[in-house]
């Protein structure tokens, strides 16, 4: 009598992703010659080695960097990718993301790709191969590569601090167009007709400052002045940017794309003599916990960080756990701060 042949081993979550087999049947190979040409490829003809690479390039797959035995369970591991661990505007945010994922027993770990995302290809593939329960990103922006790896992996995803009707998977943010929107008819509605742009040089800035300019040209105000600095921005880019502002024709109020750009904005007002908000406006961008204690106080728009944070946690859990989260787009939207600045 035979012996009961053993049950197909399930994937760990059933979710469609990529696998071996599917890359070693494109291949037209064994999966065990797609595995050696992949782990040890001076055991396969170069021929074989180009067929099974040219069947990776087309489906996406990341090899599995876990121990065969280990990749039916789950890892426990979430991995966040910021665009940078320095800008204050995300701590609310990665503390509530790690803190929450704590509580239901997973751990995070984080990388940065920096605001440019030239090294999110790399870093999604270094992820996605050590199979996480689930990966976050900051943004929407991806490369077509980085996003078809993505969708083969399988791994649950959740897009942050952002907003689109197409996410990879999962989505919590807020729309930077409307900010920029908001707050071109908030100063618009103060009398403001002159205003101008400090902006970091990250696409979420540019959205922002792009929809403020469009808004304000609607609302048949002057056309805004910019000044780009790099991004991540510091009080030294707020004053210097101001300084170039204040060197071209008369403006009347600024919106900056982060609180540490107005602050630095204030600084330099100050010391030019220029009063604010008499003379000129000022409009920061994320709350940080020392804007309202500025002088003046700042007037900017708050994010809500630390719920983006939760949000994309329980998704994560949920997924990860087998059950329906829900919703899979959440819009938490923003609030414009009224203080003294503006």
């Amino acid at each position: 009598m035979s012996p009961p042949s053993k049950p197909a081993r399930r994937s760990r979550r059933g979710s469609g992703a990529v696998t071996l087999h599917d890359v070693a049947r494109l291949a037209g190979v064994a999966p065990i010659t797609a595995s050696r040409a992949l782990r040890t490829p001076e055991r396969v003809s170069d021929e074989v080695r180009a067929k099974v690479l040219q069947a990776v390039a087309r489906t996406g797959y990341v090899p599995n960097l876990m121990a065969g035995g280990l990749a039916s369970t789950r890892s426990r591991l979430v991995a966040a990718v910021l665009p940078t661990i320095a800008a204050p505007v995300f701590l609310d945010y990665a503390q509530s993301l790690t803190g929450a994922l704590a509580e239901a027993g997973y751990q995070v770990m984080v990388g940065q790709a920096g605001y440019a995302g030239t090294r999110e290809d790399a870093l999604l593939e270094a992820i996605i191969g050590r199979r996480p329960d689930g990966i976050v990103l900051t943004g929407i922006v991806h490369s077509a590569e980085g996003r078809k790896r993505l969708l083969a992996s399988g791994i649950p995803v959740v897009e942050t601090w952002d907003l689109t009707p197409t996410p990879i998977d999962m989505l919590v943010g807020f729309s930077h167009e409307e900010v920029g929107r908001a707050v071109a008819r908030y100063l618009h509605g103060k009398g403001r007709r002159l205003p101008a742009v400090l902006a970091g040089d990250d696409a979420r800035a540019r959205r922002r400052f792009e929809a403020f300019r469009a808004e304000a040209l609607a609302l048949g105000l002057a056309e805004p002045p910019v000044a780009v600095v790099t991004t991540p921005t510091t009080l030294r880019h707020g004053r210097e940017g101001l300084a170039r502002l204040l060197r071209g024709r008369r403006i009347d109020s600024v919106f900056c794309s982060s609180d540490l750009l107005a602050m630095g904005a204030l600084t330099e007002a100050r010391v030019r003599g220029v009063r604010v908000p008499e003379d000129l406006a000022v409009v920061g961008f994320g709350d940080l916990e020392f804007s309202g204690d500025t002088s003046p106080s700042l007037t900017t728009v708050r994010i809500h960080g630390a719920e983006i944070g939760r949000h994309a946690a329980r998704f994560i859990v949920e997924r990860a756990e087998g059950r329906d989260p829900g919703p899979r787009i959440i819009d938490l939207g923003f609030s414009v701060i009224a203080r003294e600045s503006a």
